[in-house]
This record gives structure tokens, sequence and C-alpha cells, in this order.
């Protein structure tokens, strides 16, 4: 079956699902030169094997919130390949999760999760609530009603979720107590935890961390460093918040952040002081981005969702990390980006570049990091946080860390040297691409056609 064929019947078998179609448009074209060289892969059906759930969990969650009215939401858990470890990947709770964004996150995992290097198949879950506005009270009762249904299907070796958007330290501690309740044990079976009890010191900063990292090493393989770099920097969550941390620590200069209302730009940067009132911003009082621009003075322009473009990406830089969600940055943005003279594109967030995006990033030199790639730092330091589980043990802060910047380096030397094996040297997508599908595909390869 070619590359058509097998698009085809993704399209076929998941209407209506566009971010799952894209996720496996832009990974079928990327190894379709492995099952030409690897005819047992093509001939054993891995990829279209990968392309389907193992298991996709929908379930009712019935709670109460604070004026005594029933509430009703849709869970789901999404079981994508268990071939290198158990289901891993985040809970999302917001009112776009589907399906479709589900399947495609849990897809995207597969491979960040084998290029981490650590035992670890792919997952996604989460539900259509919405935690803002939501009383602790309600978020508690939420969570307990959701890991109600949610404990039968996961376990410390079986699947093991985290946070992601809308499920923070808050809701992981919510969750977690309810699995404990129910299950009458005390296991590792989500990652996110609090240091008290089975949490890894830098599980928060990694993702943001780990993203820098990663760019530094591009850089530096070209024999630069981010330090004296323009930042623009999308999101103002743990992602972007941890990355400008680490742009201003490594001597770069951090000029955007952003929220759902709109963005800011301080053209003097970030320092440690701006960063610390965005962090209590967003964190502590959940108030909007605007607040930072009143205090600082500095540009802040309304985001309009229907535009077809986002000024954000129109700002003269030389470094780019979207931290925000997917498919934030389109064609027309990136044809800004090149404009601009930004070199380099790191993803912070789980596809937030547009197949048309990342073609005119690719078509002019920029040097493009995929997500499954670049933000793979939070869930290897995730992966981190179970096998002190395991162990029964905790590693310090620089123990941690250090593991870190070996992770993300081993990330970008595998991807670097996958892409020049298959003739595309310098494409860190094709490469992460295949170097993650290799691992799998040999694992299902060995255990047989199950």
């Amino acid at each position: 079956m070619d590359h058509s064929e097998i698009l085809a019947q993704v399209r076929r078998r998941n209407p209506n699902e566009p971010e799952f179609i894209q996720a496996a448009e832009e990974v079928i074209a990327s190894v379709l030169p492995v099952l030409a060289k690897n005819p047992e892969f093509a001939k054993l059906k891995l990829l279209e094997r990968m392309l389907e759930p193992e298991r996709l969990i929908s379930f009712r969650v019935t709670w109460m919130d604070d004026a005594g009215n029933v509430q009703v939401n849709r869970g789901y858990r999404v079981q994508m390949n268990s071939a290198i470890g158990p289901y891993k990947g985040g809970l999302r709770f917001h009112p776009s999760v589907t399906p479709s964004i589900l399947k495609f996150l849990a897809f995207e995992q597969i491979f960040k999760n084998a290029l981490t290097g650590i035992p670890m198949g792919g997952g996604k879950g989460g539900a259509d609530f919405d935690p803002k506005g939501k009383s602790d009270n309600e978020v508690m009762r939420f969570c307990h009603a959701f890991m109600g249904e949610l404990a039968r299907h996961i376990n410390h070796r079986l699947d093991v979720p985290a946070g992601d958007i809308g499920v923070g330290g808050r809701e992981i501690g919510f969750l977690f107590g309810a699995y404990k309740k129910i299950k009458n044990e005390f296991t590792g079976v989500l990652t996110g935890k609090g240091l008290g009890w089975g949490g890894s010191l830098i599980r928060t900063e990694a993702t943001g961390y780990g993203l820098i990292y990663f760019a530094e090493n591009m850089l530096q393989e070209k024999k630069d460093s981010i330090k004296g770099k323009v930042c623009l920097v999308s999101g103002s969550g743990n992602v972007a918040q941890y990355a400008i941390e680490k742009i201003i620590q490594l001597g770069g200069k951090a000029v955007t952040a952003s929220d759902s209302s709109g963005f800011i730009y301080d053209e003097a940067g970030f320092n440690t002081e701006k960063l610390a009132f965005l962090e209590d911003l967003k964190n502590n009082r959940r108030g909007r981005i605007k607040e930072y621009a009143d205090k600082y003075k500095c540009s802040y322009k309304d985001l309009d969702p229907k535009a077809d473009q986002n000024p954000l990406w129109n700002i003269k830089a030389d470094c780019a990390f979207p931290c925000a969600t997917q498919n934030e940055v389109n064609g027309k943005d990136a044809g800004n980006l090149v404009k601009n003279g930004v070199k380099l594109l790191g993803e912070g967030a789980n596809m937030p570049t547009t197949i048309e995006g990342i073609n005119i990033l690719l078509d002019n030199g920029v040097n493009y990091a995929p997500g499954k790639a670049s933000n793979a730092g939070g869930v290897a330091t995730s992966g981190l946080e179970m096998t002190q589980n395991y162990m029964g043990t905790s590693w310090t802060r620089e123990e941690v860390d250090s593991r870190l910047i070996s992770i993300m380096k081993n990330i970008h030397d595998v991807s670097l040297a996958a892409a020049k094996e298959y003739g595309k040297p310098g494409n860190y997508m094709i490469g992460a691409n295949i170097a993650g599908f290799l691992k799998v595909a040999r694992a299902m390869q060995a255990q047989g056609v199950i």
C-alpha cells in the first residue's frame, strides 16, 4: 500500500477528525523511505497498526456544581500503542477536547516517547470539562467523578497519565487522591505529583527547559548558541514560562508571551522580575496577559481567533517558540517569520505548526524542530518520575536536570542521524519521525501480529 492509499484509508476510517489526519499525514510522508528499505514492515502493516488505537475509551462523567446542579461531561482515554512500554500521555481538560484531538496527541506521543529512550508507549486522555471559572470544590468533584471511571483502565504498569492543558498540580492531586481511595494502594499511577508524595524535581520545568536545551543543541550544531538571540514565545502557561526562564539563563532575550485574549511585546525582553510577575499572574491570580502590559508599559494586542494570521509571529526576531496550542502557526505566519529573519523554530506545544507552515519554514532554510522531539522533555521527566516511583526513591534537582540535558541531546543526535541516513540531512522532522517509528516498529515486529 503506497502513501496515498494509506492516507485515504486513514481519512475513510476517521471522518471529521482533521487533527488526527494532519498528524498522520506528516508521519506517513516521513516514513515511506523506511517502508521501502524494510519491506517486511509494509507486509506486517506496522504503520497501519500504529494508526489504529489499541483501545479508545469514552465515558460519561456526572458531577454536581456548587449551586447543586447536576453537570454531565464526556471523558476519554486513548491507549494508542504499548509496544515498548505502558501507555504514557497527559490528560487534557478543555471544552475543545474531542476524539480527533486526543488521537492526534496519542499518535504523536508514540514517537515522542520512543525518542526519549525510556520504555513508554503512547496514550492521551481528557474531558470536555473547563476548569476555568470553577471553584476548587467543583474541580475536585469533577476530578473524583472522572477518576471513578478512569481508574478501571489505568495502572502504574499499564497506563500512566499526566497533566496537560487544564490539568495542573491541583487536578493531579485530586485525581491521585481518588485513585488511591478506589484502589486502596499508593502507586505511581500519575506523574506530575507533588514533591512530598511521589513527584519529581524538575518535572514542572521540564518541557520548557527541554525545548530550549534542544534548540541550543541545534544551534551548537551550526557553531552558534542562543546567547544574544531575540526569541518569540507564545503562550504563558507552564511550557512558555520555563522556556522564557531558560532563555534568560542562557543569555537570550524573550520578548513576547500570550494567552487566549492577546499577546504582549516587550522589546526590552523578560528578566527574572518580569517573569516572576507573569508566573504569579498566571499561576496564582489566573489573570489576563494584558495586566503585564499595563504594569511594564509595553505593547499589547488582542488576538482575533478568526484572523488568517497571528501578529505575534510578525515581529523581527532570531528564534520562535510556539508554546500555546495546535495549529497556531499557519502558512502566512511562517512567511512572516521568514520575512522577519527567524532562523530557528522549536515547537513547545503539540503540532503548533500547520503542514503548509512547516513546508514554508523548511523551504526557506529555517531550522525546524518538531514537537515530538523538542517538547519531549516533559514526558521524559515523567518517565524519570516513574522510574523513581518504581525504585521508591527520589533524585536531586541536579540529577534530574542532568538526565534531562542528556536525554534532549540524545533525541537531537538520534533525529539528526536518522535524517542523514535516509537522505534528508538536517531535517529534524523527518529524522524524529523515522527514529521514533523504527524503535516502535522493531518492537511490534518482534512481538508478532497482535
